[in-house]
């Protein structure tokens, strides 16, 4: 009994895996609710990037001016002022 109880489970969930499953389709709406939500979030990364990049450049900037400061004292100094 406990055999033919396992074959029969077993025989069920076989067919039940070889059935095709029903892919699930996006509506319209839920398209276009995506998109504007992909859009954003590409939106905020760029944003986030280009940050990264002005405080780059402010950086690099600001070094090039000290740099250039201590030269100039540097100069100053050897000409004896």
């Amino acid at each position: 009994m406990k055999r033919l109880a396992a074959f029969l489970l077993l025989a069920i969930f076989s067919i039940a895996c070889l059935a095709p499953a029903h892919a699930q389709r996006m509506t319209r709406e839920q398209a276009a609710h995506q998109s504007r939500k992909d859009a954003k979030k590409q939106e905020k990364l760029l944003k986030k990037a280009n940050k990264r990049q002005r405080k780059g450049t402010k950086k690099s900037e600001k070094a090039q001016r000290k740099a250039t400061r201590k030269a100039n004292r540097a100069l100053r100094k050897r000409q004896g002022r």
